[in-house]
């Protein structure tokens, strides 16, 4: 799998070829202009902070290049397929369901299926697919979210919050205090959602949607 370090290098450089830096290749993807600063890569808590595949790509795109390529410096280790890795996957209402999560919201026990992915996505990833027209407009039916439960989450973040009633939902982290979540829906005509801590099982940030 390619690493933190490893990862921010090729963006770095990826703007370095077209003679930008990193924020104006941000800009140029029609990203937010921070979106790649040296700021953004580590949390104020020293976490590790991952660019999404989804910025990547539109970078990659932005600038005429293919992300395969992009990605494909020899120096990297990858997963032995050296394009694609490999995460395992559930269904929304599985998700919800028992035996399917540790208690840090680790992916676990059988029944998961498994889907290649690009190496570029951190480890300890896993999919979901959507069911039905719930979260439309943003995700349809059968569109699968890969999220990460070690990711730190901040405000405006697309998460998968598992309950400890046995509910999965994706939602938007809209505020976060001491004792609750405060959610908001993708779908106008779903209100908003406030969710105290201690009926959270697990809470995952959503890096990238296969549509």
């Amino acid at each position: 799998m390619i690493s933190h370090r490893q990862a921010w290098r090729q963006i770095d450089q990826l703007a370095k070829r077209h003679g930008l830096t990193p924020s104006g290749l941000a800009r140029r993807a029609g990203l937010d202009a921070t979106t790649f600063n040296p700021s953004k890569r580590i949390s104020k808590e020293g976490r590790e902070r991952w660019p999404t595949l989804e910025s990547v790509a539109k970078a990659a795109a932005a600038v005429g290049e293919d992300l395969g390529v992009v990605f494909a410096a020899a120096e990297i280790a990858y997963a032995p397929s050296k394009r694609d890795a490999r995460i395992p996957l559930i269904g929304f209402a599985e998700a919800g369901a028992g035996g399917y999560f540790d208690n840090d919201g680790a992916p676990t026990g059988a029944g998961w299926e498994e889907i290649s992915v690009p190496a570029l996505l951190p480890e300890g990833c896993f999919a979901l697919e959507v069911s039905g027209d719930s979260m439309l407009p943003l995700y349809r039916d059968h569109d699968i979210l890969i999220a990460s439960h070690t990711e730190q989450i901040r405000r405006g973040d697309r998460v998968v919050v598992r309950t400890s009633e046995g509910e999965a939902m994706a939602k938007v982290l809209f505020r976060e205090t001491a004792d609750r979540y405060e959610l908001h829906s993708f779908n106008p005509d779903h209100p908003p959602r406030t969710v105290a801590k201690s009926d959270v099982a697990s809470i995952a940030r959503i890096l990238w949607v296969s549509q």
